[in-house]
């Protein structure tokens, strides 16, 4: 469901980082953000939107403000939201009940139903990919930005989605590391920009196989996946260097 029409953006606070980036938190609507933007910038920088999972933008903030010092060392201003049900906005009770039921298979050493990753994934993707929208209707005017738009990270299922019906995004970096339901794997065979999709190899609470097989239905002519050893949080410098290449690429 889209936001009503009319919905706006207040900026509500504003600090720079190191003094070369320029830092906004902001509301559309009853959804938080923050925006990030070269202090240095002399033209309109390219948008990149930051993906994340659904913890919380104040627990995520660390990792977040850390990618968006990286990108706007490229030139690049960055935003996010807060995703549907996390932080201080209203919780998704199907989502915390399918949340108990994969708790419950994974202590089991059960499999994980496709019913449970379609409560899990597919009510955060129809919530947020409108948001998301939204957002970039309220940033894309101001001064300060200009196109094009790229995305980086996760919920994978959520940059999947984005890439497909938003045009305005025209690169994305996706981070594999979430359950992803069947009907994501079909929208990815109609996916056509290009893509860097990062796979951390060991990750415990992933479902390896369902990323491979993701990527392998991207149906975009220019895709790479990188691939490193190592758990969720493992992902090396490196893997996010060649990211920023990427980015670099095809937003510049």
């Amino acid at each position: 469901m889209a936001l009503p029409k009319g919905t706006t953006m207040h900026f509500t606070s504003e600090q720079r980082l190191d003094g070369a980036v320029l830092e906004r938190e902001f509301t559309l609507g009853e959804i938080p953000g923050i925006l990030w933007t070269p202090a240095s910038a002399s033209a309109p920088a390219p948008l990149v939107l930051l993906g994340h999972p659904p913890l919380g933008l104040r627990k995520m903030y660390p990792r977040l403000a850390a990618r968006a010092r990286h990108c706007a060392a490229e030139g690049f201003a960055t935003a996010t939201i807060e995703l549907p049900g996390s932080g201080d906005r209203p919780r998704l009770p199907a989502a915390e009940q399918a949340r108990a039921d994969l708790r419950r298979a994974m202590e089991a050493g059960e499999p994980v139903s496709d019913e449970i990753i379609d409560a899990l994934i597919l009510p955060l993707v129809e919530k947020s990919v409108p948001e998301w929208q939204a957002a970039l209707d309220a940033l894309l005017p101001l001064p300060e930005l200009g196109g094009p738009v790229g995305y980086s990270g996760g919920v994978i299922s959520i940059g999947t989605r984005l890439a497909l019906v938003e045009p305005r995004i025209t690169a994305a970096v996706l981070f594999a590391g979430s359950f992803i339901p069947r009907a994501i794997l079909e929208e990815a065979r109609q996916v056509t920009i290009p893509l860097h999709v990062l796979l951390q190899w060991d990750d415990e609470g992933n479902d390896r196989q369902a990323a491979l097989d993701l990527f392998d239905a991207f149906g975009s002519k220019e895709k790479t996946l990188h691939a490193n050893m190592g758990g969720h949080t493992g992902t090396p410098q490196s893997a996010g260097d060649a990211a920023g290449r990427f980015l670099t690429r095809h937003l510049k």
